[in-house]
């Protein structure tokens, strides 16, 4: 499970980096980064020991 939401966070941070290339609006860039973090996050405590 850990490798899935590794991988979700960088398809999310590299659509970040996209739309910040497009100039799109900031919150949108923002929620997507959130998203990205969060994913990252849950990646990492899911391989921490019990």
């Amino acid at each position: 499970m850990s490798i899935v939401l590794l991988a979700l966070a960088g398809i999310l941070f590299g659509g970040a980096w996209s739309l910040q290339q497009q100039d799109r609006p900031k919150p949108v860039i923002a929620i997507v980064g959130l998203l990205g973090v969060l994913s990252l996050l849950g990646g990492i405590l899911w391989m921490l020991p019990k």
